[in-house]
């Protein structure tokens, strides 16, 4: 049945779902890569559809900016709709040396500023982590096709703009391939829900080096990674 963001069946969603934070992404995503597309959602713009890659039925839908956007259709999208692996697939800043623009970053973890996992776990700190499975599937396609990964932890961010310039060189002393804003929300939700999560980004711009990808570099980068997105769906069937 619907919900207060969702308008859809139950049925109307595949069990994977991959999710733009931008709902025009969602429907780039339909659009070029699946097949037999229908459209599920339209609630505040944040366009939902359902289709087939490769003959294997996946659904894709936005999920907004931050933390708290994300949470919310994570929820619905796994207690009212029965999806039951939740695909980030977004950009993100880079700190280290060893990433650069254009990289597959993949969140094993997600470390945050944020205090939503300390309020869903009674106040404790929650370990962010993502799906083994999924995870291993992201990589195994991201090096049949090619294309450099790295595979760490995420750092997940409340503010875009931060006043704390001095937190990069924290996060990269501590190893943060990624620089984003919602897989620790996304991770502390799947595991309250008992749902799978992963997020895979592309490095769009290098915070420390002031380095950013082009228009047409960040759509290229983009579709490299939605195949190697999708071809990590077909690896766990």
């Amino acid at each position: 049945m619907a919900t207060p963001h969702i308008k859809a069946e139950r049925g109307d969603f595949a069990d994977t779902i991959l999710m733009p934070g931008d709902p025009l992404r969602a429907k780039y995503i339909a659009d070029t890569f699946l097949s037999d597309v229908r459209q599920v959602n339209a609630v505040r713009n944040m366009l939902g559809f359902t289709g087939s890659y490769k003959g294997r039925p996946v659904s894709v839908m936005g999920h907004g900016m931050g933390i708290p956007s994300v949470s919310i259709y994570a929820k619905e999208l796994i207690t009212e709709f029965d999806v039951k692996n939740l695909i980030r697939v977004g950009s993100c800043g880079a700190v280290r040396d060893d990433v650069n623009l254009m990289d597959l970053v993949i969140g094993l973890g997600a470390s945050t500023e944020s205090r939503v996992n300390r309020t869903r776990f009674m106040g404790h700190d929650l370990a962010a982590i993502a799906d083994f499975e999924l995870t291993q599937h992201a990589v195994a396609a991201a090096r049949h096709l090619k294309v450099p990964v790295k595979v760490g932890n995420l750092f997940s961010a409340d503010l875009f703009y931060t006043p704390q310039s001095e937190l990069f060189e924290l996060l990269k002393r501590y190893g943060v391939v990624g620089v984003e804003m919602e897989a620790a929300g996304l991770y502390g939700v799947a595991a309250e829900y008992g749902a799978r999560a992963l997020t895979i980004c592309t490095v769009s711009d290098h915070i420390l080096r002031g380095e950013q990808l082009s228009a047409d570099e960040r759509q290229t980068g983009f579709d490299q990674m939605m195949e190697v997105a999708l071809e990590s769906v077909l690896l766990g069937d």
